[in-house]
């Protein structure tokens, strides 16, 4: 004997991302929801392809975010630029090597992961392929859990401007690179978040 499960929305009912409250599904395209007033969808509209749009966006400014500089430190009129791995390799060479793997980590593999890991689960959700939906789900909670630390290099270069601005002495200037590193970490998260994680367990029936 087979055991069905069925999902909420087959039962008849939907749950607001915003406040996780239980609504009844009355067959409406939107639904307001009673504690937050937030619009309640029984799936995000368009969600697949929202997600990949800002995934892709995402994946072409992340060559030019790593090659291009990031900043520019001033110090006694020498000027000295640096790319992310470049700087991450001087690191290491002035003996700071636990922080050079941290930034590397952070600022190169994390987001080349993250991006890969969504790709993964935006296809296999799409195409239906038969990749487990406990491990699509956990390679997503992974994915909005470290999406924080992607951030590192610019906190450290808003650190950097705040407090190394002396100026004929040195000073700090944010370079495209960090902009446009910015900008691939806003749209990798901005595509986690549009994907309606839901779609993961749609399918729950057809796979074992």
């Amino acid at each position: 004997m087979v055991n069905k499960s069925y999902s909420a929305l087959e039962q008849g009912f939907l749950c607001c991302r915003q406040c996780h409250k239980v609504l009844p599904y009355q067959q409406q395209s939107v639904v307001l929801c009673p504690r937050c007033h937030s619009k309640v969808y029984p799936r995000i509209p368009n969600s697949l392809s929202q997600s990949w749009a800002l995934l892709i966006s995402g994946f072409i400014f992340y060559i030019p975010a790593n090659v291009l500089p990031i900043m520019t430190l001033t110090k006694g009129g020498a000027a000295s630029t640096d790319t992310i791995m470049s700087g991450i390799i001087h690191l290491a060479h002035i003996g700071m090597l636990p922080i050079a793997s941290i930034v590397f980590i952070a600022s190169i593999l994390v987001p080349a992961l993250k991006m890969i890991a969504l790709a993964m689960i935006l296809l296999a959700t799409q195409f239906k392929w038969s990749m487990k939906m406990k491990t699509r789900t956990k390679m997503y909670r992974m994915i909005e859990f470290v999406g924080r630390w992607s951030m590192l290099d610019i906190f450290v270069i808003s650190i950097l401007l705040g407090i190394v601005q002396f100026g004929a002495i040195a000073s700090v200037d944010i370079e495209p690179g960090g902009l446009l590193f910015a900008i691939v970490i806003i749209l990798t998260m901005l595509a986690a978040l549009r994907f309606d994680s839901r779609l993961i367990w749609d399918d729950i029936n057809e796979f074992n």
